[in-house]
């Protein structure tokens, strides 16, 4: 029997005053044998409270599920019984009658007791310069469209500075110009970075070796970068990032951002970090920003040139002028069908180009399958230029504004090439999108497609200007001033 303290401590209070024990015993209300218990206790000192145990329906099948768990330890991780599993087998293979819970309790207290000596994580020490690179996905909003955007995270644990850049992909080409933006941004470069084997700049193929893509090696060159992976399944080994991607992703991406495009995103991220960075550091007391400031006269300075991330792929375009990268189709445009081109993937875009150097067209790059062929409008142009029967059923008719659209349509074939040809040469001077936007101005004011109007204009449009409409000057102020003189003139005549 176990009595409330307040009462062992009345026991031993009236035994101190020598009272006897019956008459303890009768005075607090307690058996004789309880106040010799606790009378003549020695020490008093709180030891663990264990639980009172008590019989369960598992009981009989203990011995069962610690011959499975034991033999779990000569199996690959993944295919080790979980509690549930245990839970399934017992009640398949063995009749067990009881509920779930106790066979999860137990697997659980039986693993902690089993655990190896070496388990556990050891905190580690981190140097000035040195820096931690992983991947989080979250959502925004760009360019109109909900899209899942890859974070790319940048920590410094020593100062815990942390950065984040926004990215379409995860491969070694946006590996490579978010760890650019980030050392521009923050005008250094790190002695040493610590990555994860997947984030796309190299991939394991044994346990203690890591095959690094090409361009990231030459990234490593160009930025004379000490690189080293993670083990498998050590997340402490770059803690700093793995927390940092968790506390950006609450703060910066909550509520849902909304940019024009992933630069405009990034820059806001970027901004974002700068000011997360007033903040004191959790264990120094400090600025992390004057923390991070003191670290960056260690680490190394930007070089004379930046990287370009490029992987370069050679392809022959099929019968269309299409050429097929990554699954994905992009049009070089009907004029190089069946040549061989070379082909090169940034991290945001692809240009096509001939083996002597000509561009063919340079396009957003797109990840995952794309439904249709990646395309620019402008590359079809001088094809239609040559072919102008088959602007009823072209496929960029749709990319024309609709009074451009309906002005080309009402033209004849002489008339059509002409305006094919002026688009054409605007479209190489300040984009698709602006000489066709162009077009369509001045087709509103009643004006025929002249050179010098639509690539003026659509040089404007490009440069963020709004056109403008070209009325009769106002000459009224002319007429005022002019009239004294007139009148002279009049006088003497």
């Amino acid at each position: 029997m176990t009595v409330p303290v307040s009462v062992q401590q009345r026991i031993r209070v009236l035994d101190a005053r020598g009272v006897s024990w019956r008459g303890i015993a009768k005075e607090v209300g307690v058996a004789r044998d309880t106040v010799a218990k606790y009378a003549g206790k020695e020490d008093c000192s709180p030891g663990p409270e264990r639980p009172v145990s008590r019989s369960s329906k598992l009981d009989p099948f203990r011995t069962t599920v610690d011959g499975w768990l034991e033999a779990d330890r000569f199996m690959p991780r993944k295919q080790r019984h979980t509690a549930k599993r245990v839970y399934d087998r017992l009640v398949a293979e063995k009749g067990y009658q009881g509920s779930y819970s106790p066979v999860q309790r137990y697997v659980k207290r039986w693993r902690e007791e089993h655990r190896l000596p070496g388990d556990g994580y050891l905190e580690l020490e981190w140097h000035p310069g040195e820096a931690q690179v992983d991947f989080g996905l979250a959502q925004a909003v760009i360019g109109g469209d909900r899209t899942d955007v890859h974070c790319l995270v940048v920590t410094f644990p020593w100062s815990n500075m942390r950065y984040c850049v926004a990215l379409p992909g995860e491969n070694a080409e946006c590996v490579c110009a978010g760890l650019r933006m980030v050392f521009e941004h923050a005008g250094a470069v790190p002695l040493t970075l610590v990555l994860d084997n997947a984030t796309g700049a190299g991939h394991r193929v044994a346990w203690d070796k890591v095959t690094i893509v090409r361009v990231f090696e030459l990234f490593m060159a160009h930025y004379r970068l000490e690189t080293r992976f993670c083990n498998p399944r050590s997340g402490n080994e770059k803690g700093s990032v793995e927390n940092a991607v968790g506390f950006l992703r609450r703060n910066i991406m909550v509520p849902l951002l909304n940019a024009e495009s992933y630069v405009q995103l990034t820059r806001y991220m970027l901004e974002r970090c700068d000011s997360l960075a007033k903040g004191t550091h959790y264990r120094k007391g400090v600025p992390v920003d004057g923390l991070f400031a003191e670290e960056k006269t260690g680490m190394q300075p930007l070089p004379s040139k930046p990287f370009d991330a490029i992987r370069w792929e050679t392809r022959k375009a099929d019968k269309d002028g299409r050429v097929q990268v990554d699954g994905n189709y992009y049009l070089a445009g009907p004029s190089w069908r069946g040549w061989t081109l070379d082909v090169a993937l940034r991290a945001f875009d692809v240009t096509i180009r001939t083996q002597d150097g000509r561009t063919c067209a340079r396009l957003p790059r797109v990840y995952g399958d794309a439904p249709a062929t990646v395309r620019n409008p402008a590359t079809l142009l001088p094809a239609l230029g040559r072919k102008t029967n088959a602007w009823p059923d072209s496929t960029i008719r749709g990319d024309f504004p609709d009074k451009l659209r309906t002005a080309i349509d009402r033209m004849d074939a002489k008339a059509r090439r002409n305006a094919f040809r002026l688009i054409s040469k605007a479209s190489d001077q300040s984009g698709f999108e602006p000489a066709v936007q162009a077009g369509e101005y001045l087709v509103e004011q009643g004006h025929r497609l002249d050179e010098a109007s639509l690539t003026t204009m659509a040089r404007r449009i490009a440069a963020g200007e709004r056109p403008y409409e070209q009325t009769a000057p106002d000459l009224t102020g002319y007429d005022i001033f002019m009239k004294p003189r007139r009148e002279k003139e009049r006088k003497e005549a």
